[in-house]
This record gives structure tokens, C-alpha cells and sequence, in this order.
């Protein structure tokens, strides 16, 4: 069986594996190598088979997906497409997190551990001496686990008519809203308990030496990344040694903040934050738990019944090493 002659239905999105997965099983990308069709995944080749064109100033409408009733059962894996692309793209959550956990069951108990070298102290080994612990436990809470997404409210009528190309826009705007929505599960997850180290001061701005401290706090993890929302942000690039003839010309040239010590910024607009600003390591400081892709109305969008049709995402975040996330908390 060829990937022109394949039976499509919505079986296929039922599946534990997802559209894509159980596609590819029915038609493997590997019998396509050395053909015209190599680098194309099985859904690709059926865009191929039915002639959508999904990009470009030539993209085909809507409505091209329903010419056929096997065209129809693509529509959905192009809406999951179309929002992963902007969550993919647009996605600072993940210069924050070391490692993404892929669950298939809403309960899921993380771990974690003390850091090792915490205080600088090194213990030597001696020969027959005891040799010390690093204890992993489970955590006692299960993760919180977040729904976020859009419900799409438009008749087919509207947008049978519309270019793929346009309609693809819009839907990017809800992986931008997933994004906003789990980088306050992030803040959250950062700002949550009193095992976080903060640093509080009673300053009226921010300034060079409170990020010189957070380093010595941070230690002897990296400072990796810079959390801050607006308020930060304009104290931040009004810190004298930000403002540079070198480090003007390069934030006016290229939009890259220059930060302390070489931190990533990474801007929100949460009321979470203020004037708080969240120093981190990535590499040990966060894990993000997600349960499953992103999920379609596949029936409604197969059926044409587009309107009050859901798109979502389902994740939650863990701290693995608490020490590796410090809080410049100013109190004016």
C-alpha cells in the first residue's frame, strides 16, 4: 500500500500513538529514501497526495481540506500543527527548563535532591572511610497539571474561503497564549514555597551590585537566565555598566539585552513578577511535565463544525534542585 491509495479516518487520532505516529506506522518515511518523497513525514505526503498547499503566497483555502472525505481527516493534525509551530518558535520556556518529562497519565510524582555542594565544602575519601550520600526522593505532592488553549469561534462558511497561509496566523495566536499561559505556571512554579532563595533589599530600583550578590547566591550553579517583567526591565538597561557604548550598540543593533555576567533575558509581562526578578540554572533547575500534544476537536474540525472547537495543552513544571533558582525581591 502506497501513501496515494491509504484509507483515511479518524481512527487515527484515537490512537495512544496520535495521528502522526500511526500514520508513519501505516506508511514508514523510510521507504521513501532515495525518491522524490525523502524528507516528507507520512503527513506531509498526504498534504502531496490531496495538492494543499499550506504555505506561501499560493496556499490553497480552507476548503481544500474538504474535497474529499479522507482530505477532511487531515484538517485537525493542521490546526496541531499550525499552534505547535508558534509554541516551538516563540518559546522562552525553554531556555528555563533542563529536561521535559512526556506522560501519558495525569498523575505523575516528580524527584529531587539536595544540592551536593551546596556550602564549597569538599569531603575526600578516604580509603575505608565513609563515603557520602546523595539522596533522590519523590517528591510528596503529585504535579499540578494545567490545561490552557482557545476555543476557535468561526462557521465554516467564514473561513472556507480563506488562505491556509492567513488562517495559519491566527492560529499561531493560540501558541502564543499557551506560551504566556505556562510561562506563569513557570513563575509560579519558581515563587511558590519558602525553600526559594531570595534575595530582599530595600531599594527603590534594582541595581549592578544586587545582581553581583545573586551570582555569589547562585553559586556555585551558572546564571544562566534572567526572568524579569517590565518594571525590571527598565531598571535593568538603565544600570550604568549596561549603558556602555558597546552594550548600547549592540542592544540597538540586534535587540540582545546585554545582561550580567552573560545571562539570557527572558521577558514576561506577568503581574507575578513586578519588579522581582528570577535568576536561574537550567540545567538544574526546572523540569517540565507535559501530558501528551497538543489536542484538537478533531471530530468537530473533521465534520465542519468548526465553531466552539478546543484547542489545548496540558503541562506543569517541577523545581529539581531548589538552589539552582534565586529571587531579587526589592522592597521599596
Amino acid at each position: 500500500m502506497t501513501f496515494d491509495t491509504l484509507r483515511l479516518d479518524k481512527g487515527l487520532y484515537t490512537s495512544e500513538k496520535g495521528f502522526t505516529k500511526s500514520l508513519e506506522e501505516i506508511d514508514p518515511s523510510e521507504n521513501y529514501k532515495g525518491t522524490e518523497l525523502e524528507g516528507l513525514d507520512a503527513y506531509e505526503r498526504q498534504l502531496k497526495r490531496f495538492d494543499i498547499k499550506v504555505k506561501g503566497g499560493n496556499s490553497d483555502p480552507v476548503s481544500k481540506f474538504f474535497q474529499t472525505s479522507d482530505s477532511a481527516v487531515l484538517f485537525p493534525e493542521y490546526i496541531k500543527r499550525s499552534v505547535e509551530a508558534a509554541i516551538n518558535t516563540n518559546n522562552i520556556i525553554d531556555d528555563m527548563i533542563a529536561t521535559t518529562t512526556i506522560i501519558d497519565s495525569l498523575d505523575y510524582r516528580s524527584v529531587y535532591c539536595k544540592s551536593i555542594d551546596r556550602n564549597g565544602s569538599i569531603d575526600y575519601i578516604n580509603e575505608g572511610s565513609f563515603i557520602p550520600e546523595t539522596e533522590i526522593k519523590v517528591k510528596h505532592s503529585l504535579t499540578k497539571l494545567k490545561k490552557s488553549g482557545r476555543t476557535i469561534v468561526a462557521s465554516y462558511e467564514s473561513i472556507k474561503s480563506q488562505r491556509l497561509d492567513l488562517f495559519a496566523i491566527m492560529l499561531k495566536q493560540i501558541g502564543n497564549y499557551i506560551n504566556t499561559c505556562q510561562l506563569e505556571q513557570v513563575i509560579r512554579t519558581i515563587d511558590t514555597d519558602d525553600t526559594r532563595n531570595v534575595i530582599s533589599e530595600a531599594v527603590d530600583k534594582i541595581g549592578y551590585n544586587d545582581f553581583a550578590n545573586l551570582y555569589a547566591l547562585l553559586s556555585p550553579y551558572n546564571f544562566d537566565a534572567i526572568i524579569a517583567g517590565p518594571m525590571a526591565f527598565v531598571d535593568i538597561i538603565n544600570i550604568p555598566e549596561f549603558k556602555d557604548a558597546t552594550a548600547g550598540h549592540d542592544f540597538h543593533g540586534t535587540g540582545n539585552l546585554v545582561t550580567p555576567f552573560g545571562a539570557k533575558f527572558l521577558f514576561s509581562k506577568s503581574e507575578l513578577l513586578e519588579k522581582r526578578i528570577f535568576a536561574l540554572d537550567k540545567r538544574f533547575a526546572l523540569e517540565k511535565v507535559q501530558f501528551g500534544e497538543v489536542v484538537t476537536d478533531f471530530d468537530k474540525l473533521i465534520d465542519r463544525q468548526i465553531e466552539r472547537a478546543t484547542v489545548t495543552a496540558t503541562a506543569g513544571f517541577n523545581r529539581i534542585i531548589d538552589e539552582a533558582c534565586v529571587v531579587i525581591d526589592p522592597k521599596v
